[in-house]
């Protein structure tokens, strides 16, 4: 056996492994509590199967590509030594990876059925469409906004902690008065956009970024742009919600 199939073996191991107590809980309370069989059981076993391999091509995927890119383009913008490139570039990641985020393309849709279904906004595909995709700008927007704020503060070497308290402080203040139907989109926004693609390269550029710069330390600096990319969302959305 090769290295490389080697490691994807461990790696299949390893998913299987991290899946094991999920399916353990659904497995106890479907037959003990429940006291019901499976439906569907040789589906489930062919979905386990193809999850146990997708998780472990996705985290191969990551080593091998996006965490490598990710670290060589923050090496060679702060090589470059052009601090609007490195904030374009910032800038460009955040809004990239967020608008293709699946998860924010699924509570963005969700979002907007709910709300035309409440009357909030009108009851047509061409309003739901516009309510989706404003949402999906505005988050978009938001976390372009948090990497440029992240990657200025680990130029700086502003303490992260003072950041983050005065933002969540600004998100308190604002959800006094924005309006009850948006107040839970804003929050679930903060989540869905640290999701499978924006997280990876997010933290390749973090680390990479606090690797090159003399005095930085990749562990104390090159973490929590992924803190930033959850805040900021929750102010953005509302705001839109607000101006909407």
């Amino acid at each position: 056996m090769n290295k490389s199939l080697k490691n994807f073996f461990n790696l299949v191991v390893g998913a299987a492994r991290d899946l094991a107590p999920i399916v353990g809980v659904i497995g106890f309370f479907q037959v003990v509590v429940l006291q019901a069989p499976f439906p569907n059981l040789e589906n489930i076993i062919v979905g386990l199967i193809f999850v146990v391999l997708g998780l472990a091509l996705f985290i191969q995927g990551l080593e091998m590509g996006l965490f490598p890119i990710g670290e060589s383009m923050a090496d060679a913008l702060a090589h470059k030594g052009s601090l609007p490139a490195l904030l374009g570039f910032a800038f460009c990641l955040g809004f990239g990876t967020t608008i293709a985020e699946p998860a924010l393309i699924a509570v963005a849709a969700e979002a907007a059925g709910v709300a035309s279904a409440g009357g909030a906004i009108i009851d047509t595909d061409e309003s739901r469409d516009n309510y989706a995709t404003g949402l999906r700008l505005t988050v978009a927007l938001s976390v372009g906004f948090a990497l440029v704020l992240g990657v200025f503060r680990i130029l700086k070497g502003w303490p992260i902690q003072y950041l983050i308290i005065g933002g969540y402080i600004l998100v308190v203040v604002i959800t006094l008065f924005a309006p009850d139907e948006i107040i839970g989109i804003a929050y679930d926004s903060g989540g869905v956009t640290t999701s499978t693609i924006t997280v990876p390269l997010v933290t390749a550029l973090g680390v990479g970024l606090a690797s090159v710069i003399r005095g930085r330390n990749p562990m104390i600096d090159g973490f929590g742009l992924i803190a930033f990319a959850s805040l900021t969302p929750m102010i953005f959305v509302m705001i839109y919600g607000m101006a909407y």
